[in-house]
């Protein structure tokens, strides 16, 4: 049954891709046993926008490998696939992603994820009291109806902090703008772009289901679930 299965989760996975406007791509992270060790599989996911404007699962990926060269095995699969006309990529900074996406897809233009980037802020807050008016700038700067204002914003924070939080300014000034690419595309698609929450739904759905096997025995058994998710 399994390889029955198998062969018709391949074949999903391996079928032929198109033009897509937009690409999401995102990771997680679930315990495979390999030789009497727990070790942590990543689960690669791409997630398309065509230009119909619905939602696709381009592809997934289960892999122990080394970060940089799962994700530019997976990137380069999509790529052999079909994918093409890729006006936007959006995802996290993960180093490993970001090498190979620019090895891939240099050409197409990023979106670093809003969301992660005001996660990572809070990293060079100096304290506590300071946390909520942070986030309530940066929520403004991404907010801001057009470019020219997400600029004035940002200069406005830049000095704002720059003296009781030098480390905050510093940080804001070098990786900000890495979330501003947003502002280049219309206003209705604008929001969804902004954030890699197109997978994150598909993750929490992932995760519901993984949550149940605690433990895979091998990344074949990862990958026939998520897939199948």
């Amino acid at each position: 049954a399994a390889a029955e299965l198998d062969e018709m989760l391949e074949a999903w996975r391996t079928r032929e891709l198109g033009r897509y406007r937009y690409v999401v791509l995102d990771a997680q992270y679930e315990k495979v046993r390999q030789g009497g060790q727990v070790l942590d599989a990543a689960i690669l996911i791409a997630c398309g926008v065509g230009a119909d404007g619905k939602r696709d699962v381009l592809g997934c990926s289960v892999s122990l490998s080394e970060a940089e060269v799962h994700w530019r095995t997976f990137l380069s699969s999509l790529k052999d696939r079909g994918l093409h006309g890729i006006e936007l990529v959006v995802s996290d900074a993960h180093e490993g992603l970001q090498a190979a996406r620019k090895a891939v897809f240099g050409s197409v233009p990023w979106q670093r994820c809003q969301f992660h980037l005001q996660q990572n802020a809070g990293q060079y807050v100096p304290s506590m009291a300071m946390r909520g008016g942070v986030a309530a700038d940066i929520r403004s700067i991404f907010n801001a109806p057009d470019l020219e204002e997400a600029e004035h914003l940002l200069e406005k924070l830049l000095k704002k902090y720059s003296r009781k939080a030098p480390k905050l300014a510093k940080w804001a000034e070098e990786n900000l703008r890495e979330g501003f690419t947003a502002f280049s595309f219309p206003p209705t698609h604008r929001r969804r772009l902004r954030t890699t929450n197109l997978v994150e739904r598909l993750n929490e759905e992932i995760r519901r289901r993984t949550r149940v096997a605690r433990l895979f025995p091998s990344e074949a058994s990862c990958l026939r679930l998520v897939s199948a998710v």
